[in-house]
């Protein structure tokens, strides 16, 4: 399928800013840009209202990790309780950039929304932001009542980076004494660190021009989990890329929550995650995977720009909803 209109008019309109490449680039540059991508180009009427946004402090390993919480404000009670991560490829994103996402969630999935600001490399490499999800998802679950009350129908999702902390997360919930889970859903995750083109073509068929880049995310990669030594890839650091802290699609994948997996048709990484909800089937957990045609990395918060991302928006939390 040809790309979507609307999205071919954004990325026509990225080309115009002639913006040098993230990886070019240091942090905290990048985190501005993302910044005025998101956080500064939204109007009041893109908002998607909810009844009720508080910011909070989690007891974290090192220190207190800030969250928000969104209420949909719907006469049911007890609510589902869902946990989200979000992306930015383990360097950029925040509460800010997906605040809009965390909403959607919220009003579409009937579900309270605690958004969890984890600490990001380069300085808090890998294991810092699984430590953190992994500290405020059990967290959430002692104090549900704060929160949906239904300790039953606590759930996890995240988009990209934080597509991969919701896989991680579901493993280690299982083999570390929980807590039980009913549900994750993995928007265009990140899964595998360790494999290449070869396995995933479509890592160099969408390498550039559809908004995240090969550099982009060999450029994450190198701040999350490391870089090279002399122009070769540290020994130390290959040796732990199939941990499944890193790349979840090598851990053990049976007596996982049902999940949601979507992924975009010219998205580097829709060849892994496709190839992570065959592998959580195989392993005999109930998935939903669905991908979406003409679209792109980022989908999920451009419902503004496009109708057909505004509806994969919405399809997306409608499943989710249904495992709820």
């Amino acid at each position: 399928m040809s790309l979507d209109p609307g999205v071919r008019a954004l990325l026509d309109a990225l080309e115009q800013l002639d913006r040098p490449p993230m990886s070019s680039g240091t942090p905290d540059q990048a985190r501005a840009a993302f910044r005025q991508l998101t956080v500064d180009i939204r109007q009041p009427s893109m908002i998607i209202p909810v009844a009720e946004v508080e910011d909070l402090t989690i007891p974290g390993p090192a220190g207190l990790i800030r969250a928000r919480s969104y209420q949909p404000g719907t006469d049911d009670d007890p609510l589902p309780t869902v946990v989200f991560f979000h992306g930015g490829g383990f360097v950029i994103g925040d509460l800010d950039t997906h605040d809009n996402q965390a909403r959607r969630l919220c009003r579409d999935a009937n579900a309270v929304v605690v958004s969890v600001d984890y600490r990001r490399a380069p300085e808090h490499p890998w294991p810092a932001g699984v430590d953190d999800a992994f500290a405020a998802i059990r967290w959430v679950a002692d104090n549900i009542d704060r929160f949906g009350g239904d300790v039953d129908r606590l759930a996890v999702a995240g988009d990209s980076a934080g597509g991969n902390f919701t896989a991680v997360v579901t493993q280690l919930c299982r083999d570390l004494g929980g807590p039980a889970l009913r549900a994750q859903l993995l928007i265009y995750p990140a899964v595998d660190f360790a494999a290449g083109g070869e396995r995933y073509p479509s890592r160099d068929e969408h390498a550039e021009g559809y908004f995240l880049t090969s550099d982009d995310m060999a450029w994450f990669g190198s701040h999350y989990i490391g870089g090279v030594v002399d122009g070769s890839p540290d020994p130390a650091i290959v040796s732990k890329l199939s941990d499944p802290r890193i790349s979840p699609i090598y851990g053990e994948l049976s007596g996982l929550p049902a999940a949601v997996v979507v992924t975009a048709e010219f998205d580097p990484l829709v060849d892994e995650g496709e190839a992570y909800a065959r592998a959580l089937a195989d392993a005999g957990v109930p998935v939903t995977a669905i991908r979406f045609d003409g679209l792109i990395h980022g989908f999920f918060d451009m419902a503004a720009l496009s109708p057909a991302c505004a509806e994969a928006a919405d399809r997306t939390c409608r499943e989710f909803a249904r495992l709820l």
